[in-house]
């Protein structure tokens, strides 16, 4: 069975590859291959990912940061990973848009 689209949900976590925090580039381009053999079968991907390699806003509460604030840069982290992953697609040749409910 084919499925015209899915959607991929990826743990901020799981961009850091064997680093402590951040982004692993390796990593990144790893995913992005991986998306675009999906793409070329014909499938629409979506993309959800998180930002849990950057900051958690359940930890910038613990640390006297006011939670909505703390879930703002939880937020912010995800976007900063999606131009990341947006970068690595774009680098393979893979055409992709980047939406957040943030306006920036």
């Amino acid at each position: 069975m084919q499925y015209k689209r899915v959607l991929l949900k990826l743990s901020g976590e799981s961009l850091m590859g064997n680093k402590q925090f951040g982004i692993d580039a390796d990593r990144v381009m790893e995913y992005a291959g991986e998306i675009k053999e999906a793409i070329e079968t014909g499938v629409q991907v979506a993309v959800v990912i998180g930002g849990g390699n950057i900051f958690r806003g359940i930890q910038a509460t613990a640390n006297g940061i006011d939670r909505v604030q703390g879930d703002y840069m939880g937020m912010l982290a995800t976007v900063i990973n999606s131009m990341a992953l947006q970068s690595g697609l774009e680098k393979i040749g893979v055409h992709s848009r980047l939406l957040s409910a943030i306006e920036m």
